[in-house]
């Protein structure tokens, strides 16, 4: 099973999450807010530290990845151009994070009160 972890309270990350549920090549992500009762369980049982709710996070089924390489890792499983940005790769994770922190840090700012309402088909893939 594939996770995308993400911010509940934060507007601009549950419209990523939309982008992501209309994206999504094969229908095969299922998206938790990092607040729920899910991701705190998850997190503990794979003696995970706590996450950080600045911080994206997606486990691939085997591994889990944060801030720049979750969301590159992420891209691969949309559909066609997105997977493309897995070029951004080839930039340093250094580098990739502080872009990402830039965002992250500013995220309230860029998109405010926004709440996932998920379809009743896609209300099955919210754990």
């Amino acid at each position: 099973m594939k996770i995308v972890f993400y911010d509940g309270d934060c507007g601009f990350c549950n419209k990523t999450v939309q982008f992501v549920l209309k994206n999504d090549a094969k229908k095969g992500l299922y998206f938790t807010a990092l607040q729920s009762k899910f991701a705190e369980e998850f997190f503990q049982n794979h003696n995970f530290e706590k996450p950080d709710l600045s911080t994206f996070y997606f486990w691939n089924g085997e591994k889990l990845f944060k801030k720049s390489s979750a969301a590159l890792r992420l891209v691969k499983e949309l559909s066609f151009p997105w997977p493309l940005l897995q070029i951004g790769f080839l930039i340093p994770r250094f580098f990739r994070d502080k872009l990402y922190d830039f965002v992250a840090n500013r995220r309230h700012k860029m998109s405010k009160g926004f709440c996932v309402l998920p379809t009743i088909k896609d209300k099955k893939r919210f754990l």
